[in-house]
């Protein structure tokens, strides 16, 4: 280029004394190379700096989760920072919790969360009315509840529900799920469906008063509030974490993807399950250690600060899991179509366990 504009130039000088047309002419060509040379470097520049741009690009990972026990990984992720690590440069990571499974699957519908732990019927109902777009992809925790009674009730089956007031934790819920299909078992029915139990949604932290003030005759309740309510004399066990549904062996808390971050962003999924299987074995192996961290997050999000030796107690009915019970998971989405809060059963969008399979494989 420097050699054709000196040739230029110095033709331009032998012939300064040609015609007008000529004079006009050379001085065009030598300003079409200039603007040519400088439109070019202009570009090479535009170029570099949107690579520059796309290099730095930040990847969000949104995460969802419960201040609660059954979501114990999450924790003690959170409280370790150990995702933050294994993703390293280039991805931020961000922890909101929530207190409804609904609520949860509203923010996976507006796509402010990409992955979360979430109860096994909120995430059956959000792959249903998602059609497909919010997908489980591993096991969290399995049981976790217990069915507990005022001790001077008189109750000592399901069956002597008949009549009396039940509390659960939310309407739609894994522990309702649970109840309705206890009732069944004992040919009972909610007063909702015309039978005599009658079904009430109440905060665990309410709990207690309301089996004092003789509102409420049992409660069936997710951990550690089983723990803290047969803490006193007044409330007992009637079902046990066994003998609520499955034996034990259900999901009482799994995880969750939306589909369309699965497909973009897949090492970073594989990522989080390795840093998931992770935090499940090292929180088995030393329980009593990974108690303090939960107990901190829990007291952050809650203001709520657990004894430790409740939250252990706790964990003597809450299996942590990556491996997942496929059949109660869909146990669970027929007791949700029979009850009307899934409109059709989900299909095999439901589950993609591919990679967490992959990596249990290689372990």
């Amino acid at each position: 280029m420097n050699n054709f504009l000196e040739n230029v130039c110095r033709n331009f000088r032998l012939n300064q004394n040609n015609s007008k047309k000529r004079f006009r002419f050379g001085w065009l060509a030598l300003l079409m190379i200039c603007i040519i040379g400088l439109t070019g470097c202009s570009s090479q520049n535009a170029d570099s700096s949107s690579g520059a741009d796309a290099n730095s690009e930040t990847v969000e990972v949104r995460m969802a989760y419960f201040p609660n026990i059954t979501h114990a990984q999450a924790l003690v992720m959170k409280n370790e920072g150990t995702l933050e690590e294994a993703l390293g440069d280039g991805y931020d990571v961000s922890w909101t919790s929530f207190t409804a499974g609904s609520s949860e699957v509203e923010a996976l519908f507006a796509q402010e969360i990409d992955i979360g732990y979430i109860g096994p019927v909120p995430a059956i109902n959000g792959n249903v009315k998602s059609d497909g777009d919010v997908i489980v992809i591993a096991n969290a925790a399995d049981a976790g509840a217990v069915l507990v009674v005022s001790a001077d009730s008189g109750i000592t089956s399901v069956s002597d529900l008949d009549g009396k007031t039940v509390a659960i934790p939310q309407t739609g819920n894994t522990q309702h799920l649970c109840l309705l299909n206890l009732l069944s078992q004992n040919d009972l029915s909610p007063v909702s469906d015309g039978g005599t139990v009658e079904v009430v949604a109440v905060d665990n932290s309410n709990l207690q008063n309301m089996f004092d003030q003789g509102s409420i005759d049992a409660a069936l309740v997710p951990e550690p509030w089983g723990t803290i309510l047969t803490s006193s004399d007044n409330i007992d066990i009637l079902l046990d974490y066994e003998d609520i549904y499955y034996s034990g062996n259900y999901p009482v808390a799994v995880i969750v993807v939306r589909k369309d971050f699965l497909e973009e962003y897949p090492e970073v999924v594989e990522t989080f399950l390795q840093v998931h299987m992770n935090t499940t074995d090292a929180i088995n192996a030393d329980l009593d250690s990974s108690v303090d961290a939960m107990i901190e997050e829990i007291n952050e999000v809650t203001g709520t600060s657990y004894d430790k030796d409740v939250i252990l107690s706790a964990f003597s009915r809450t299996t942590l899991t990556v491996e997942l019970n496929e059949d109660a998971l869909m146990d669970f989405a027929n007791i949700s179509l029979e009850q009307g809060f899934i409109d059709e059963m989900p299909g095999d969008s439901l589950v993609d366990l591919s990679i967490l399979e992959g990596l249990l494989s290689e372990k």
